[in-house]
């Protein structure tokens, strides 16, 4: 009776994760599919989370000890609203400016990568750092040789390849769990 019980559970729990894995593809096809429209809502939720961090030190600004604790929280309370409704107002001027950082630091990491690679190279495995520092420099050449117009597709498709790739893999992980739970019953 306790093992249907735990069954039925683990069967519920697995359903609402498989929805969740459902939209993640979802969500990562339609990124995929309308790159420059879900870069721009990347935007307006970043802009978002900007705001909310701006609210959220001045409302603790009060409560951060001294003077130069208040003063600096105030300060950077205001920044962060003026920052989060120019996002608003310019959300491709946004994401241009995202697109840019992440192809800087994509850069730094590639380079990163393969400096690694150098110290690492007689371990076993070491190859795929290479592989790694040589792929990202790659993407980051891709993203900054066509900036600013990469900011069209770089940004919603790297986030839409992560999203389909992660709403799959875990549909897999899921679906075999389910499998197993029906065999064991």
């Amino acid at each position: 009776m306790a093992t249907d019980a735990l069954s039925t559970t683990l069967k519920r729990g697995t359903g609402l994760a498989i929805a969740w894995a459902v939209i993640l593809i979802i969500c990562g096809f339609i990124s995929l599919c309308l790159p420059l429209m879900a870069g721009i809502s990347m935007a307006f939720v970043l802009a978002t989370l900007i705001l909310v961090a701006g609210v959220i030190h001045l409302t603790t600004a009060p409560v951060s000890g001294g003077f130069g604790g208040y003063l600096w929280r105030t300060l950077v309370g205001i920044v962060y609203i003026i920052g989060g409704i120019w996002l608003f107002m310019h959300p491709v001027m946004g994401l241009i400016s995202f697109t840019f950082v992440l192809g800087v630091i994509f850069v730094i990491e590639g380079f990163l990568a393969i400096i690694h690679f150098f110290s690492m190279r007689k371990t076993a495995g070491s190859g795929w750092l290479l592989f790694d520092g040589v792929i990202t420099l790659l993407l980051a050449f891709l993203i900054l040789d066509r900036w600013p117009s990469s900011a069209a597709w770089a940004i919603a498709t790297i986030v839409g390849v992560n999203l389909l790739i992660s709403g799959i893999t875990r549909l897999m992980a899921l679906l075999a769990v389910r499998r197993f739970l029906n065999a064991a019953a």
